[in-house]
């Protein structure tokens, strides 16, 4: 399963929109819950598989979610759940607890809906480079169109109900996946990070909540969803977004003027090291395309698109690496083929 999605890049890793020199893309997440039953976290089997029937039902009943790739989690093996999870098409959260959750995947995979995550319906939506207003509206298509069937749980007072308070309100996050090498070479993160949880932001890794942060990737969203509208939380979002290209534009700067040299050999390094290499580990590729990606944003390497690096970085991650090769490796083959992958992607590229 899924062996043809791997062959694809995602639509949201394009390399386009606003900002994608440092924003690869925007993230708009809406966590709603079904009126009368009990929220997944609490639910016996019945319940969630109860929700599940419901939800069947809107399938079946709507063009717009018609047209999606529609997956019972029991139709998954180990593989295909990491799959999914190094796409950002579900949460490590959604394999905790038994397989009575689904997930619908929109066109392009702009949009993907888990069933029975933490809450019953987490509706996300992708769009390339910084646009929360174009995710927003986009995931709002899914979301009005399954409130013509299902009732929300909804209260005048709080806004939609949700299994973590945290997300009560507008049940809504809004996150950006940023690019900060500048501000990670000059030892300036952790101030810029420091200054955006004050602002009620908050900081992850790749992929998401517990993750770790690699290639110089960091995932920020809002940390509030009470008491405010979703409006607020766009414009939140999009303040601190450029707040930080801005941040990370003076780190680049401040590189250029101290360290030129070292720089531009740190980047082209990395290029040869990626060209050559026979071996290469998932978090080594990371590292080596982030040096790679600050050189095209430099004009350090002026030959490579945005979107080939973003078509590497995904492919080299495990489970990508072998639904594209459509075989199970063990690690010292993945090392192998990864490396071999990023050759024949950039064969055709820069100096030999």
């Amino acid at each position: 399963m899924f062996e043809d999605m791997a062959k694809s890049p995602a639509a949201w890793l394009s390399g386009k929109g606003e900002e994608a020199l440092v924003i690869l893309s925007t993230r708009i997440r809406l966590a709603r819950n079904v009126a009368g039953c009990r929220y997944p976290t609490s639910a016996d089997s019945d319940t969630r598989k109860r929700v599940i029937s419901y939800f069947d039902s809107v399938v079946t009943r709507t063009e717009h979610l018609g047209r999606g790739q529609y997956y019972k989690a029991s139709d998954f093996n180990g593989l295909d759940r990491d799959f999914l999870i190094e796409r950002h098409l579900i949460s490590p959260a959604f394999l905790d607890g038994d397989h009575s959750k689904a997930v619908l995947i929109g066109s392009q995979e702009r949009v993907s809906i888990m069933v029975n995550e933490e809450d019953h319906l987490r509706i996300q939506a992708l769009a390339p480079g910084l646009d929360p207003q174009g995710a927003f509206d986009l995931a709002m298509k899914y979301e009005v169109e399954i409130g013509r069937y299902l009732e929300y749980d909804y209260d005048k007072d709080f806004g939609y109900l949700t299994a973590c308070p945290t997300n009560a309100g507008t049940g809504m996050r809004a996150s950006v996946l940023i690019h900060l090498p500048g501000l990670v070479l000059t030892r300036d993160i952790d101030k810029v990070i420091s200054r955006i949880t004050r602002s009620g932001l908050v900081v992850r890794g790749f992929y998401g909540e517990g993750s770790d942060v690699l290639g110089n990737l960091f995932q920020v969203s809002n940390q509030n969803t009470l008491g405010l509208t979703e409006n607020d939380i766009i414009n939140q979002i999009n303040k601190v977004a450029h707040e930080i290209i801005e941040e990370e534009a003076k780190a680049r700067s401040r590189l250029t003027e101290e360290a030129a040299d070292m720089i531009e050999d740190k980047i082209w390094r990395a290029f040869g090291i990626l060209k050559h290499a026979r071996v290469l580990t998932s978090e080594e590729v990371m590292n080596l395309l982030s040096a790679v990606r600050l050189g095209h944003a430099m004009k350090v390497i002026d030959f490579l698109d945005v979107a080939l690096i973003n078509e590497i970085l995904l492919l080299s991650q495990p489970a990508h690496l072998q639904k594209y090769y459509g075989t199970e490796m063990d690690h010292n083959r993945r090392d192998f083929v990864r490396a071999q992958m990023v050759r024949e992607k950039l064969r055709s590229t820069g100096p030999s």
